[in-house]
C-alpha cells in the first residue's frame, strides 16, 4: 500500500491510497467487536464511524478539527473490527493516518501536550542510552526505598488523584538490562540449524528483560543462534500509532540497518505490540527508495517469537513437573487481531508439562492497555481492565498468560486493585522455566 507524505495541503488522509479509505461497506459487523461502541452505543465511537470522519475529510468534506483528534485518541486501536471485517479493511493503516492527520492540524496541541510529546516521543524514544538513563532513575528511586517512604508517608495524599493514579501505575525496572543479561552472541544448545536476531524493544528492556533473556535461551534450546546486539533502538510503534510517522520511519530505518534481513532467518520479536508494527515496515518505507526492498525483505524475515517456534518445530520439555497448574490465557490484540497469532501460544502452553489451559471467556477483548490508552483515556481503560478482571476471576486460575508488555502491566494493575493473588507471566518465560526444570 502506497505510504503517503505530508502534501502542501497536509490531507494525509487525502493522500493515502484511497481504495483504502473507500473500502468499507457500512455494514456493521464490526460493531459488536468495538470496546468503545460496545459501552457507549455512539456510531461516532465504533470503526465505521470513524472510518466515515476519515472519509469526509479525505473528500474535503469536513475540516480536522479538536472533536476529529479526540475521537482518533478514544479509539483503542485494537484492531478487532480487523478480524471482523468481511471486506478485509485495512484499519490500521487508516487509524495511524488518521492519528497523523490529527497531530499535522494542531488542532489538539497546548504546550503542555507539545513538551511531553517532545520529550517522550521526540527525545526519550529515539534513545536507547536516554531510556536506559531515566531507567536507572526510576530502578534507584525504588530500590533505595524512597518510593516505600514516599507512599507510606502520605505525602502522595497532597497530589491530585490522577498524579497518584499514575505514580501507583509506576512499573518495576528490572536489576539489569538486556544487555546485562544476553551476550550479543549465544550459541545454539544443540546442532544449530538457525541464524536469527533477538530485537529487545524498549519499554520491555527496562521492564522485561528477564523475558527477554528467557527467549534468547528458549531459542538456543531450539536449536537457534541468537544475535542480539548490546545497543539497539525502538521500533517506532510508540511513534507510529501517536501520529508521528516521520519519527517511525527513521527508527524503521535504524532498525534495518542494525539487523540486515538478509543476514538472518528470522528477526524475532517478543512483544505484541512491537510486532504488528514491525512487520509492517514495507508499508511505512514504500516511496524510500533505498529501503524499499529492504523493507519487504525485512517484513517477510520478522516473527513474532510463538510463530518461529511452532513453524521450526519446539522441543517440549520433559516431564519433571508433578505438580498441576491451571492458566489461562488472555490474548493480546495485536497479537490476535493484528498478526493472527492465536494457536501458537496455546501449543506453547500446552507443551509444557504441568500446565492446564482454562480458556478465557472473552480472551481477545481488550484489557485496556493499547499502548498509552490506559494513561491518556483512564476512564475507558479502567472498565475495560475490570472487565478482564472479572472474567480472569471466573477462571480460578492462579496464572495468566500474555504477550505483551501493556498487557502484563495493565493485568497486573488490575490484580491488585481487585486484590487478586495471581501470577501474570509471558508465556515463553513459562517455557523457560520447564527447560529449566530439566
Amino acid at each position: 500500500m502506497h505510504s503517503p507524505k505530508h502534501s502542501a495541503s497536509g490531507n494525509l488522509l487525502k493522500n493515502l491510497d484511497y481504495s483504502v479509505v473507500q473500502q468499507c461497506m457500512h455494514c456493521g459487523l464490526c460493531l459488536p467487536t468495538c470496546p468503545t461502541y460496545d459501552v457507549t452505543k455512539m456510531e461516532r465511537n465504533s470503526p465505521r464511524g470513524r472510518i466515515s470522519l476519515m472519509r469526509a475529510i479525505a473528500d474535503g468534506e469536513l475540516s480536522p478539527g479538536k472533536a476529529f483528534a479526540d475521537e482518533m485518541y478514544f479509539c483503542l486501536g485494537c484492531l478487532a473490527c480487523m478480524t471482523a471485517c468481511p471486506a478485509g479493511v485495512d484499519y490500521a493503516s487508516l487509524f495511524e493516518h488518521a492519528r497523523a492527520e490529527a497531530e499535522h492540524s494542531k488542532a489538539n496541541h497546548s504546550w503542555t501536550r507539545r513538551l511531553i510529546r517532545k520529550l517522550t516521543i521526540g527525545c526519550l524514544f529515539m534513545d536507547q542510552n536516554r531510556l536506559q538513563l531515566l531507567g536507572s532513575i526510576i530502578r534507584l528511586y525504588q530500590q533505595c526505598g524512597l518510593q516505600r517512604l514516599l507512599r507510606g508517608s502520605g505525602v502522595l495524599n497532597w497530589f491530585p488523584k490522577r498524579m497518584r493514579e499514575l505514580e501507583s501505575m509506576t512499573p518495576d525496572v528490572e536489576a539489569g538490562f538486556s544487555s546485562d543479561l544476553i551476550s550479543p552472541i549465544t550459541p545454539a544448545a544443540k546442532p544449530s540449524k538457525y541464524r536469527v536476531a533477538m530485537l529487545t524493544g524498549c519499554a520491555q528492556d527496562l521492564i522485561f528483560s528477564k523475558v527477554n533473556a528467557d527467549t534468547v535461551e528458549v531459542l538456543a534450546r531450539n536449536g537457534c543462534e541468537v544475535i542480539t546486539p548490546a545497543q539497539q533502538h525502538c521500533c517506532g510503534s510508540l511513534h507510529a500509532h501517536n501520529g508521528d510517522l516521520d519519527l517511525a520511519r527513521i527508527l524503521a530505518r535504524r532498525q534495518i540497518d542494525l539487523f540486515p534481513p538478509e543476514n538472518f532467518d528470522a528477526i524475532i520479536t517478543n512483544a505484541a505490540g512491537c510486532g504488528t508494527h514491525l512487520k509492517n515496515y514495507g508499508n511505512l518505507l514504500a516511496d524510500d527508495v533505498h529501503y524499499a526492498g529492504k523493507a519487504l525483505l525485512w517484513d517477510s524475515k520478522l516473527k513474532d517469537i510463538h510463530e518461529w517456534l511452532v513453524q521450526i518445530g519446539i522441543v517440549p520439555p520433559r516431564d519433571c513437573n508433578r505438580l498441576v497448574q491451571k492458566v489461562t490465557y488472555h490474548e493480546a490484540c495485536h497479537l490476535c487481531h493484528g498478526q493472527k497469532i492465536t494457536r501458537q501460544p496455546r501449543a506453547i502452553l500446552g507443551c509444557i508439562p504441568g500446565l492446564k489451559l482454562e480458556e478465557l471467556a472473552e480472551s481477545t477483548w481488550c484489557c485496556g492497555s493499547a499502548g498509552i490508552y490506559n494513561i491518556i483515556q483512564p476512564e475507558m481503560a479502567g472498565q475495560l481492565l475490570d472487565r478482564k478482571m472479572k472474567n480472569i476471576s471466573r477462571t480460578d486460575c492462579m496464572i495468566v498468560a500474555t504477550a505483551n508488555p501493556g498487557c502484563i502491566l495493565q493485568i497486573v494493575n488490575g490484580a491488585k486493585s481487585h486484590s487478586m493473588p495471581i501470577r501474570v507471566v509471558h508465556p515463553i518465560t513459562l517455557l523457560a522455566e520447564a527447560y529449566r526444570r530439566e
